[in-house]
């Protein structure tokens, strides 16, 4: 029960700064954006001490973890794959270009449209 009302507090602080936001619309951006930035540290701060918070940022920081572990593509992999991505796009784009006039063609002639 407890974790519920500590989540249910971070979710009345997180509502509270973009309250806040709202509010000062005529303040300087500076405040505004402090207003909101309070609001959700205050959030993620009591959100984090329920059980749910820290299996969360349990989670996050396993994420991390799993992404710096991934093996990037180099650039020349990665402009390799854009221009086949591209090339295949483009014959697509082509092809059904050309499936879509020779139905057109098809249906005028079936109709007994233009010659």
């Amino acid at each position: 029960m407890q974790d519920k009302i500590k989540l249910v507090l971070a979710f009345a602080l997180m509502s509270v700064g973009i309250a806040g936001y709202y509010y000062l619309h005529e303040s300087a951006a500076v405040l505004r954006l402090g207003s909101m930035l309070i609001g959700v540290l205050a959030a993620a701060g009591v959100a984090y001490t329920s059980q749910y918070g820290k299996a969360f940022f349990g989670f996050a920081q396993d994420s991390v973890a799993e992404a710096k572990r991934v093996v990037w593509p180099t650039r020349k992999e990665t402009i390799q794959t854009t221009g086949v991505v591209i090339l295949f796009a483009v014959t697509m784009a082509l092809f059904l270009w050309a499936v879509d006039a020779s139905l057109m063609v098809l249906v005028n002639k079936l109709m007994g449209r233009g010659d």
